[in-house]
């Protein structure tokens, strides 16, 4: 992926809270494409391996979730994290780490992460298809920043953590704000 292309047009089958539907499991399915999360919006969309994984669950969705209202302060208007997992895995992880601000899009076939370039096998970990770690900045649906993880091969000995966090992306953010402004 590279800076000034659009996001590829996608559609993802989410989940929502629907009490008409009753029951237990009170939820719909609702079809949403990558044009209503981004059209007119400025987004920090985070590319993760999976759900419920160790640096997702307890460094990556933590802090960008803690970090939101500095994220708001530079003019992001939302945070969205994708993961190559399904709507029921992606709302019960949100659900279990108590995320308050970051939206989760299940990309359960892996099309965005694919038609982005992000998708690896990892089947070296027993997790098949899955994302590469990555963070970007979305204007309208077009990238103006990429921050991807070194190393994007399958079947990755390691899993970096660095290039994709909530204070290299602020950074960026506050580093870009000060260029427009000069």
């Amino acid at each position: 992926m590279r800076t000034g292309a659009k996001l590829p047009d996608v559609t993802f089958r989410t989940r929502v809270r629907d009490e008409s539907v009753g029951g237990p499991n009170p939820y719909r399915w609702q079809d949403v494409t990558t044009g209503d999360l981004f059209a007119g919006k400025r987004v920090v969309l985070i590319g993760l391996p999976g759900a419920f994984t160790p640096t997702c669950s307890t460094r990556q969705l933590p802090g960008f979730d803690e970090q939101a209202g500095d994220f708001r302060a530079e003019g992001i208007d939302e945070i969205y994290c994708v993961s190559v997992n399904d709507a029921f895995v992606m709302n019960k992880w949100a659900e279990h780490l108590g995320l308050k601000t970051i939206r989760m899009i299940p990309d359960g076939s892996g099309e965005l992460t694919r038609k982005l370039g992000m998708l690896v096998r990892k089947d070296n970990l027993g997790f098949g298809l899955r994302s590469w770690r990555y963070a970007a900045v979305i204007e309208n649906g077009t990238v103006r920043a990429w921050f991807e993880e070194p190393g994007l091969c399958d079947n990755a000995p390691d899993d970096p953590y660095g290039a994709s966090t909530p204070e290299a992306v602020l950074d960026w953010l506050r580093t870009a704000q000060t260029a427009d402004a000069a």
